[in-house]
């Protein structure tokens, strides 16, 4: 078979039963596959063409550029941009991964492992990508600081845990809610001045997290190919569409870190 043309693919009802959890979607289901043939599904139309494609292409922009746009040696604190750019490529690289190779031939344990992998590249966006914002915001409080960050980093292991034996969309969406209150507070301390960092980057991060609940909940309801059915199986059905606001999100991310981090460059706490 010629590596460009595609198999016959088939609708829902015949599509492997690890595949059916989008009963809105109709067709294009690839069949199960090897190695190869997942790859060659690159190179034709299909119902997972999309979400390669939404998470695929930004992750190469993100490999190339992201690190010319990080400022590494005009900050002495040069962890933060390794944190943050391995946060901005962890859910695009993961995704990719999970969507290209879930209908392999290894079947559901292969498919339950893609998808765990998928979750761990959500759940790293979550943790490296708060870990600047609480290094900054308690920058004059180190003992704070530190406390905060292994706190958030135990609360996210086990945001982990819950992620990745999740048993639907919404238990998954629930797994970052704590993460999230976490954030939220770093925000208001942020907002009354006890806490330090850009004021210009607060609306980016809280757009940021605003961004990624919407899409969570976009997904989550199937929105909008359960008003009609079969009408979005290949273009802009809801996971697509989280797929934009996720990387929408960690645009807002990248773009509130660079704030924070000019910000840093001029601010010291007194007495330094």
């Amino acid at each position: 078979m010629d590596f460009f043309t595609g198999p016959k693919l088939l609708d829902f009802k015949n599509s492997p039963p690890h595949l059916q959890f989008n009963k809105y979607v109709l067709k294009g289901y690839r069949p199960i596959s090897t190695y190869r043939d997942c790859l060659r599904s690159l190179f034709y139309l299909h119902n997972e063409l999309g979400n390669i494609y939404t998470h695929g292409i930004p992750f190469i922009c993100f490999l190339l550029f992201l690190p010319v746009n990080i400022p590494w040696a005009e900050v002495d604190e040069w962890w933060i941009g390794v944190v943050h750019y391995l946060a901005c490529l962890s859910p695009t690289v993961c995704s990719v991964f999970y969507h290209l190779f879930m209908n392999h031939e290894g079947g559901a344990h292969i498919y339950d492992t893609l998808l765990c992998f998928d979750m761990v590249g959500v759940c790293l966006v979550n943790t490296l990508g708060a870990l600047p914002i609480i290094y900054i915001t308690l920058l004059c409080y180190p003992s704070s600081r530190r406390v905060a960050m292994l706190a958030y980093l135990l609360l996210s292991g086990y945001g982990v845990y819950c992620a990745v034996t999740a048993r639907d969309n919404v238990h998954r969406l629930q797994s970052f809610a704590w993460q999230a209150f976490f954030r939220f507070v770093l925000f208001l301390l942020r907002l009354t001045g006890a806490g330090r960092g850009s004021p210009a980057s607060l609306r980016l991060y809280l757009t940021m997290d605003a961004l990624a609940l919407l899409g969570g909940l976009v997904n989550i309801s199937r929105l909008p190919e359960r008003f009609s059915p079969g009408r979005f199986d290949y273009w802009l059905n809801s996971h697509q569409i989280m797929h934009i606001m996720v990387i929408l999100s960690i645009l807002y991310l990248h773009w509130g870190t660079l704030e924070d981090l000019t910000w840093l460059k001029v601010h010291h706490c007194a007495g330094e």
